[in-house]
């Protein structure tokens, strides 16, 4: 589980069982713990896309197979409720880190399963949530169209968010693109859900920590259906979750 906020993660731990704290360096904080009897760890990455890479490139490498990003979000599309949860099973790549590692046109889309396990996570939890493509900038300002110090802003801003909001992107964040990115290069499964912080269509801000405490508990429970499909897959000889068929049995049952 990936917050970007180091005060996040004692918050995520306490949702793990014997959780304690392994490191803490900069703005890399991390607890690891179990989870349905899987070993989990909570690891912040910061802000941004490079501090995100150095996190999951090193967690990577020693042998975590599945990321989901925990974070919080900016919506730029009406209807979208402040505290709402924002899943993105894609991204527009303006993070800054991924292009250095494959050409832009490599999409940033997250696993199908982490995808399907957080809006299950969200069901069970009866959370409003929203599904659909963001924008993962490497600018809290002028990257996600706001005006900088000074007053400064760049002519082009205006037409890039009229752009991005008639392209049907949701939601504004820092680090989404750069973990499903990586992730699908390294071979690794990962998505992201994130807290609608701010309304930037209204321009509302959320003056609580109820959407924070959402979306890590959105993430912890996607983590426990993920383990649960992982050893049904497991018995039954697969690689891929068949969530077709299993939908199918229970309509078979009900009947």
């Amino acid at each position: 589980l990936l917050p970007g906020d180091p005060g996040r993660c004692e918050h995520i731990a306490s949702f793990l069982d014997d959780s304690e704290l392994v490191a803490h360096n900069r703005e890399f904080v991390t607890y690891t713990g179990t989870l349905c009897g899987e070993r989990v760890s909570v690891c912040s990455t910061g802000i941004g896309g490079p501090s995100a890479e150095c996190t999951l490139t090193d967690l990577a490498a020693r042998g975590t197979h599945t990321f989901i990003r925990v974070g919080t979000t900016g919506a730029i599309q009406e209807g979208i409720r402040i505290g709402d949860i924002i899943i993105n099973d894609s991204n527009v790549r303006l993070d800054g880190t991924s292009h250095l590692y494959v050409r832009d046109e490599y999409p940033a889309a997250a696993s199908y399963e982490v995808v399907l396990a957080l809006v299950q996570a969200c069901e069970n939890l009866g959370l409003r949530y929203h599904v659909g493509t963001g924008c993962t900038c490497a600018s809290f300002y002028t990257g996600q169209c706001r005006t900088s110090y000074g007053g400064y802003r760049p002519s082009h801003l205006d037409a890039d968010f009229a752009d991005l909001r008639q392209a049907g992107v949701l939601n504004f964040e820092m680090e989404g693109a750069t973990v499903t990115t990586l992730s699908r290069i390294f071979g690794k499964r990962a998505g992201m859900c994130a807290s609608v912080v701010a309304q930037r269509i209204t321009g509302e801000w959320d003056e609580t920590a109820e959407g924070e405490y959402n979306a890590c508990l959105a993430g912890a429970e996607a983590v426990r259906i993920l383990t649960e499909w992982d050893r049904k897959k497991a018995e039954q000889g697969k690689r891929y979750y068949d969530a077709l068929k299993s939908v199918s049995n229970l309509v078979r049952s009900a009947r």
